[in-house]
């Protein structure tokens, strides 16, 4: 199984702390969704031999889209691909975009689970990170999405500069109130170029403090575990039957496409990406033209992935398959260097798989990445 992730570039403003690809500026949508169509049509033999079991839509703010659009979008990839009967179908939405009419008429398309950025019932957490979206707004989302969707995932932030412990156990307990089968929440990470970087550098706000992250994770952790969801990858949370399809192929190691400009694509063996870029984007498209580079994957990148993703999940990585797969030297090396991390609780081994350990799980990143392997080039 197979998935199709499409990349709808745009925002209504720029949270301070996205290093995402997204414009604000909305004159170039509909040139944005006939190059998005155009890509569906020219790159379906590459998945002659595969069949679509997800499809979604992320950004940027997808929820942007008008109905028509979404529909067009979905049929073009119906028309095109060999899609499963009842697809995972996941919209990301932001709260200001969710009416109740919009609601209503995105629930008569084929989208039928809805992701839905949050990030924090509080207006002074919102206002930080410039969401275009407040607290009343949050709630009221998903309180009308209810009403029409069974399958709802949301966004919460935690290590927010200025939100302590107690406001962090309230925020996932009002998310908890809704009785949501998935949660997925994430540290504020400080990235390069972003808006949040520049205030934090000017002083204008108070820096991320990584320890009451690790706090604030641990809590999130107990939490959830306590109401019965499974923490079945670093970030996510879901109630059994709940799990993200189309993350959980990402983290297995299965094949996606990804439409537009700054998209992924994997096939097993070879990594793409489109370019970065909204204008060069649309005018490739315009000349029914692909721009986007290729990467040939080494036995040592391929390894190297397995252990980044295979750690964060429930699943672990499988010591048979590194063997099988990637050779004794690369299991032999894998064992020579998980010692330390399994000697020191982080690590463990159940049943021929590697897993984290819930005391390793904020820790997993850079675990992983000690991991790789950095000397092989095969």
């Amino acid at each position: 199984m197979s998935g199709i992730y499409i990349h709808v570039p745009f925002c209504k403003q720029a949270c301070h702390y996205c290093d995402f690809h997204f414009s604000t500026q909305m004159g170039k949508k509909v040139a944005m969704v006939n190059s998005l169509l155009k890509e569906l049509e020219l790159r379906k033999t590459e998945f002659e031999s595969e069949k679509v079991e997800t499809i979604y839509f992320g950004g940027g703010t997808p929820s942007v889209l008008e109905i028509p659009e979404i529909e067009k979008l979905i049929n073009t990839i119906y028309n095109n691909y060999n899609v499963i009967q009842n697809p995972e179908v996941t919209l990301e939405a932001n709260p200001d975009d969710l009416s109740k009419n919009r609601i209503a008429q995105l629930a008569q398309t084929a989208i039928n689970r809805l992701s839905i950025g949050i990030q924090s019932f509080y207006d002074e957490d919102l206002k930080l990170m410039n969401r275009a979206h407040n607290a009343h707004e949050a709630k009221h989302s998903i309180q009308e999405s209810k009403k029409h969707f069974d399958n709802i995932t949301i966004d919460l932030i935690y290590g927010i500069p200025g939100m302590d412990n107690n406001r962090w156990k309230d925020n996932i307990q009002k998310a908890l109130d809704f009785d949501l089968p998935h949660i997925s929440s994430y540290a504020l990470t400080v990235e390069p170029k972003t808006a949040l970087k520049k205030l934090i550098e000017k002083g204008s706000i108070p820096d991320v403090d990584d320890k009451k992250a690790k706090e604030q994770f641990d809590i999130l952790v107990d939490l959830m575990e306590q109401q019965g969801f499974v923490n079945y990858e670093t970030s996510n949370f879901g109630k059994l039957g709940y799990f993200s399809k189309n993350n959980t192929a990402y983290w297995q190691g299965k094949k996606y496409m990804g439409i537009g400009p700054s998209a992924h694509s994997y096939d097993g063996k070879k990594r793409s990406w489109n370019i970065r870029n909204n204008i060069h984007y649309i005018k490739a498209l315009e000349k029914g033209e692909l721009s986007s580079e290729i990467e040939t994957l080494t036995k040592t990148d391929r390894y190297n992935e397995y252990i980044m993703t295979g750690l964060r999940t429930i699943w672990g990585v499988s010591l048979e398959k590194i063997e099988n797969d990637f050779g004794e030297k690369y299991k032999d090396y894998l064992n020579l260097h998980t010692k330390k991390y399994i000697e020191q609780g982080l690590l463990s081994v159940v049943k021929d798989k590697l897993l984290t350990t819930k005391k390793g799980k904020f820790l997993v990143d850079g675990i992983a990445s000690d991991l790789f392997m950095v000397n092989l080039k095969s």
